[in-house]
């Protein structure tokens, strides 16, 4: 329905009612209407989900056309960042947002910071989710209110031309509403309670849900040690929980990132079952460092107490158990571990697959993706461009080898230091910077990698911003450090929300005010309101 059709169907609704309704503008009723778009969580998870199947075909025809998104913490942040999208690029288009379980168990649980263990609250993860789509819903009715302001003004001038291009606007606006792509980490417990927690963050408006092959009550950040992982059928089962929360909720498009952690694990908690020769159960189990029993050697033990023992291939085994009661794989078998990952995931209902790894190394990363393609050719990756990787170090480190491998001098340049701020200005460092500045395209065209995301971006961001502003604000600067180093810059680069009372809906509770009220309505944004120092 248009703007204007709105507006005329509302206007018949209040004229039905023989006058006691007159009070009610038509006009304001559809701009409150076309502020609040989304009535629900699931109305946003069916439309971004609809997004991301179409980004997903378009990256298909064009590797070019690969997504991105930043990790927030905090609805303000995700608004802020689409915010700041939509001024610099006009569009929010292939631009998501990132929901990381790690900065949830940082930042967002009740019992204080906690590492990314799965401890944190589950309730968290959804609730979360709610504040950022109600903050991209204000950031849509605040602009919103500003454009049907910009038309009340344009009519009082009698500017009709102006007042055509605004209403043109609107009719066409674009929502800050994008897809977020959640972390439900491990699960956070059986399969059951997977389905539980799916529910209720599909409810909350996620269309991407990313989960991941680790045990729940062992599980650890990607980057850290101590990973251990679960049977596929374990994992398989938790997939389709995902899958039919969707189904259920009628968000039948819904999208299901599954993530091995199969490089950086070497442990299992468990055997996996294995019905017959070469099955994904006999495959993960392959995987198992055992050492063989021969029973005919006279000084064979085939059982001692508690030991597990294993028929493979006709031959006895035993799988070295450690005394945590975990078992490890061979040293060596990640990246084959993770090949199988991936394509018994594809094959049983994930759309995109999560490789994490140690490095951002894009030849390594390709070298799954191609052994992927030979059995799923469409098989595609979200990535995380994760702030644990040592950016720097790592890609001057590759042109280092790289230099070293093409017979280059590397005499000047010591490659366990490559992270001294003396290399910065070298041809060294400048390749490698372009290097890092092409990642992304470069990874997408190569790789497979259709969505690139940083997980942590704004826990340092606000880090790094706020120490910043102590050490001029508290230093000699005292007051300059916050009028320099922050208030002049959001002026000068027109960062929306150095108009906080805007920004906070100040100007849309006026606007309310005066539709309930009319000239008797007691409004915030008088000659006396302080924001007006910031209209130039």
């Amino acid at each position: 329905m248009t703007y204007q059709d709105s507006i005329a169907q509302t206007d018949q609704l209040i004229r039905s009612y023989k006058g006691s309704w007159d009070g009610i503008d038509a006009e304001a009723v559809a701009r409150m209407k076309l502020q609040n778009r989304f009535q629900t969580g699931i109305e946003i998870a069916r439309y971004t989900a609809a997004i991301m199947r179409r980004d997903m075909a378009a990256y298909d025809a064009d590797p070019a056309a690969y997504t991105q998104s930043l990790g927030c913490w905090h609805g303000f942040i995700g608004q802020q960042k689409m915010i700041s999208i939509k001024k610099h690029f006009g569009s929010t288009e292939r631009r998501y947002l990132y929901l990381s379980g790690w900065m949830v168990a940082a930042l967002r649980s009740e019992f204080g910071p906690l590492p990314d263990q799965s401890m944190h609250e589950k309730t968290s993860v959804p609730a979360l989710i709610e504040e950022l789509y109600t903050f991209l819903r204000q950031a849509d009715a605040r602009e919103l209110g500003m454009m049907f302001r910009d038309i009340d003004a344009a009519r009082d001038a009698g500017n009709e031309l102006e007042e055509k291009r605004l209403l043109n606007a609107v009719e066409n606006y674009q929502t800050h509403v994008v897809p977020i792509i959640a972390d439900i980490d491990a699960g956070f417990g059986n399969a059951e309670a997977t389905y539980l927690l799916a529910k209720k963050m599909i409810e909350a408006g996620a269309c991407a849900l990313q989960i991941e092959n680790q045990v729940s009550d062992e599980k650890q950040c990607g980057h850290q040690d101590g990973k251990v992982t679960v049977p596929h059928e374990d994992f398989l089962a938790k997939v389709r929980a995902c899958r039919y929360a969707f189904l259920e909720l009628g968000v039948d498009d819904g999208i299901i990132v599954t993530r091995t952690d199969s490089l950086g694990a070497g442990l299992t908690k468990q055997i996996a079952v294995s019905k017959e020769p070469g099955d994904l159960g006999d495959q993960y189990n392959g995987y198992l460092d055992c050492e063989e029993i021969d029973p005919a050697s006279p000084n064979a033990v085939i059982g001692r107490n508690g030991d597990v023992i294993l028929n493979r291939d006709g031959k006895l085994m035993r799988p070295k158990r450690l005394p945590s009661n975990l078992f490890q794989f061979r040293e060596g078998t990640g990246a084959d571990r993770c090949v199988m990952d991936c394509i018994a995931s594809l094959q049983h209902g994930a759309d995109l697959l999560w490789i994490e790894t140690e490095k951002p190394h894009i030849e390594q990363i390709a070298s799954m993706v191609d052994r992927i393609r030979e059995v799923v050719p469409n098989a595609k990756l979200v990535y995380n461009n994760s702030p644990s990787f040592n950016w720097t170090l790592n890609f001057r480190q590759q042109v280092y080898d790289a230099w070293v491998e093409a017979g280059r001098d590397v005499s000047g340049y010591d490659r366990t230091r490559l992270m001294s701020v003396q290399y910065d200005d070298t041809d060294l460092g400048a390749e490698a910077d372009e290097r890092i500045r092409t990642f992304q395209k470069d990874a997408a065209a190569r790789a497979g990698i259709f969505h690139h995301l940083i997980t942590l971006p704004t826990y340092h961001t606000a880090a790094l911003s706020t120490d910043n502003l102590a050490k001029e604000y508290f230093g000699e600067a005292g007051m300059l450090g916050y009028v320099k180093g922050v208030q002049r810059k959001e002026i000068r680069e027109g960062i929306a929300c150095v108009k906080h009372q805007n920004m906070s809906g100040s100007d849309l509770g006026d606007d309310h005010k005066e539709y309930f009220a009319g000239e008797a309505a007691l409004k915030a944004g008088g000659a006396h309101n302080t924001m007006n120092q910031f209209a130039a």
